[in-house]
């Protein structure tokens, strides 16, 4: 199963929200989760050291995607981080990829902000049209928005529509849960609260150690079987 994170505004806390889906996968499947990285943030959030190679790299090489598997980052038992890696991450072999990740394990994509396209589904640099690829194709695409009209107005002129929704919530905002879920056209999954006990675990790189059972139990949903 793939499950794809994005959002359509910076500092949504789509990472965080990819990283918790996949810890709580990791836990409650019986099956490996894997976390992929598009933007470059996860091995940070997770304490790890940057890593010298990854998907970025493999991207631009004629290696079988088998080979993949040797930068694999173990973050727990069952769950393992492809790293982002460095430089610009192509398409031309998107496809290979998308077959790579057709496996019995649950995947969870971080694919940070998507911009609106000047071309339905790409026309921009290799890194934005690998993100709406996979983004486009996951089974289930998952927005990741606070309720910001500035968040919500990006969202609705986009090409794809999501098929869930995690909802952000911080205090003071006029929209409802209700406003946001008629404006996207998509069900709110679940209501994720802004808690300093996250931040203060990602801050750390600790969140895989520090991880807030809230937070986590509410993301259940992203990753349960379709």
């Amino acid at each position: 199963m793939l499950v794809t994170c994005w959002s359509t505004k910076g500092g949504s806390g789509t990472t965080v929200i990819a990283a918790l889906a996949s810890l709580h996968a990791a836990h409650e499947r019986h099956r490996p989760v894997l976390l992929i990285d598009l933007c470059g943030d996860l091995p940070a959030v997770f304490g790890c050291a940057e890593a010298s190679s990854g998907l970025a790299e493999w991207l631009r090489s004629d290696l079988a995607p088998c080979s993949l598997e040797r930068v694999l980052e173990e973050l727990t038992p069952s769950l393992s981080l492809l790293p982002r890696g460095q430089g610009p991450m192509g398409t031309r072999r998107a496809d290979d990829l998308v077959e790579w990740l057709t496996t019995d394990a649950v995947v969870v994509v971080d694919a940070g902000v998507l911009y609106p396209p000047t071309e339905p589904l790409g026309g921009g640099s290799g890194d934005d049209e690998l993100r709406w690829r996979l983004a486009a194709e996951a089974d289930r695409s998952i927005l990741v928005t606070r309720a910001c009209y500035l968040a919500l107005r990006r969202t609705v002129s986009l090409p794809v529509r999501p098929s869930g929704v995690v909802l952000v919530a911080e205090a003071g905002r006029a929209l409802t849960r209700s406003d946001c879920e008629r404006a996207i056209g998509a069900p709110v999954l679940t209501t994720v609260a802004i808690d300093p006990d996250i931040a203060r675990a990602v801050d750390a790189g600790m969140l895989r150690t520090r991880v807030p059972k809230g937070a986590i139990k509410a993301l259940g949903r992203l990753t349960e079987e379709i």
